[in-house]
């Protein structure tokens, strides 16, 4: 068995035919191979949206939490055991809604956690409503007279919050998405992968066609360490103005390695000094 193949899961993919979460399950697992991540150094946490599928399809230890709460999962993840590769898998709804202060807590203290952001502009799993994300105007189920509010960039937000590694692809171009996934990955500190992700059924704006023809790549001019550079770069969009590569990337101290407790060693490996077996016999 190959270890493509010791990644699949008995799970048929059941995305609707087109989903930019295709492209995604692909890149995410040609990562996988490429860096050897495994259930021995591993760990994968979810929200609810169709993104959340993502863990029923790749045979990681994965953990899918309540609405909105994959990162708070993922930081005592980490804290427990910072060894580990710990990859946040999360929607535009999931993460910038139910997850806004999880999402801004997490970049502002520089956790070194890996959030893969799958970003349709739309609640695709209950069939359609406007997210965080839709642009103003936008008309759906839940604003059926248009969207009266002005879209969050998630790219911006964390920037301001303190996020130390801000990155966008198009799920359409899995190569390049696997690159950026194993780049934040290798980032010390709280890493944001924006993927722009056509939702087929629900959002007939932001399409594959609308991607393939307006993002533009950074080439090496752009200068990724400036947060000014990355602040302006982050109000581009539209005809011929989505730009994406890495927005920013800064070498700053990791909130682990500003704990006396576990900076020096993993939390799971300081052994417990209180005796606990009473208390565990009165709960078994």
């Amino acid at each position: 068995m190959t270890q493509k193949e010791a990644l699949l899961t008995p799970n048929k993919l059941n995305w609707c035919p087109g989903c930019g979460n295709f492209g995604i399950w692909k890149a995410f697992s040609d990562a996988a191979v490429a860096e050897g991540w495994d259930n021995t150094n591993t760990v994968l946490t979810a929200g609810i949206g169709c993104h959340g599928h993502m863990i029923n399809f790749v045979k990681l230890v994965s953990f899918e939490g309540l609405h909105g709460r994959p990162i708070p999962i993922a930081s005592g993840i980490k804290m427990a055991n910072h060894r580990l590769n710990v990859f946040v898998f999360t929607g535009d709804g999931d993460c910038l809604a139910e997850g806004g202060n999880h999402f801004i807590n997490a970049a502002r203290r520089n956790q070194d956690i890996t959030v893969i952001l799958h970003d349709n502009a739309i609640y695709g799993l209950t069939t359609g409503q406007t997210s965080p994300r839709s642009p103003k105007g936008f008309t759906s189920k839940s604003t059926p007279s248009g969207n009266t509010d002005e879209p969050i960039n998630p790219l911006r937000l964390a920037l301001a919050a303190g996020a130390t590694f801000l990155g966008r692809v198009y799920s359409g171009d899995p190569e390049a998405t696997k690159e950026m996934i194993i780049k934040a990955n290798k980032h010390k500190g709280f890493s944001l992968v924006q993927i722009l992700q056509p939702c087929v059924t629900f959002n007939k704006d932001y399409t594959h066609p609308f991607y393939r023809e307006n993002i533009y790549k950074l080439d090496d001019s752009y200068d990724k360490t400036s947060k000014e550079a990355a602040f302006a770069k982050t109000f581009e969009w539209g005809e011929k103005k989505i730009p994406v590569g890495i927005f920013y990337e800064a070498d700053e101290p990791t909130c682990e390695s500003q704990i006396t407790q576990i900076k020096d060693k993993v939390l799971i490996d300081i052994p417990v000094k209180r005796d606990m077996s009473e208390l565990i016999q009165k709960f078994r």
